[in-house]
C-alpha cells in the first residue's frame, strides 16, 4: 500500500489540468507540461485536486501507483515554481561561463568543453565556479546537470571536479611517507 499514492495532488489556483487521450497536461504561470498516463493507474480530476489510484490489486499496478502520483506532483510544482540545480566547480583553472544558449567549461583538458543548453532550460553562471540550471521539467534539469558533472566527477583526494551543491565528497588519505 503506497502512502504517497493515497494523498491527492492539490492543484493551486492559476494552474489548469486536463486529461485526454492518455495524456495529462498542466498549464501554469511558468509554462505547459504534458505526461503520458499509465494504464495500470487511474487518474481522477476532482475539485481542485488529482487523485491517483491503482486499477487493480496486482503488484505492477501497486508499484506504478506511488511513482505516477509523484510525477503528477512534479508537473504541478514545475508549472508553478520550477526546478533548479546548482553545481560547484573546484580545481585550479577550472571555470564555467554561460554564453547565450551555450555553456563553456574549462576543465583542464586541451580544449574547452562547449555544451548546447537544451530547449526549455536556463543556465546562469553568477561566478566562474558556480553553474545554476533551472527549468520547469525536473527530469531535463537533472539530466543536464548530470551531463555537466560527467565531464569531471569530484575525485576523493583533493575534491577537484564538479559537484552538486551540498554534496558530500568522501575524502581519502594520501600516500604516507
Amino acid at each position: 500500500m503506497s502512502r504517497i499514492g493515497k494523498k491527492p495532488v492539490a492543484i493551486p489556483s492559476g494552474v489548469e489540468a486536463k486529461i485526454d487521450n492518455g495524456t495529462l497536461s498542466m498549464k501554469g504561470p511558468k509554462g505547459t507540461l504534458t505526461m503520458g498516463l499509465s494504464d495500470l493507474v487511474e487518474y481522477k480530476l476532482e475539485d481542485g485536486s488529482i487523485a491517483v489510484n491503482p486499477v487493480n490489486d496486482t503488484k505492477p499496478a501497486r508499484s506504478h501507483w506511488g511513482m505516477q502520483r509523484t510525477l503528477v506532483s512534479n508537473l504541478v510544482e514545475g508549472v508553478t515554481e520550477g526546478f533548479s540545480k546548482t553545481l560547484q566547480i573546484s580545481g585550479v583553472g577550472y571555470r564555467a561561463q554561460a554564453q547565450g544558449k551555450k555553456l563553456k567549461l574549462q576543465l583542464g583538458y586541451s580544449h574547452d568543453v562547449d555544451l548546447d543548453v537544451p530547449e526549455g532550460l536556463k543556465v546562469e553562471t553568477p561566478d566562474q565556479t558556480t553553474v545554476i540550471i533551472s527549468g520547469i521539467d525536473k527530469q531535463s534539469v537533472g539530466q543536464f546537470a548530470a551531463e555537466i558533472r560527467r565531464w569531471r566527477k569530484p575525485e576523493p583526494y583533493k575534491g577537484k571536479g564538479i559537484k552538486y551543491q551540498g554534496e558530500y565528497i568522501f575524502r581519502k588519505e594520501g600516500k604516507k611517507k
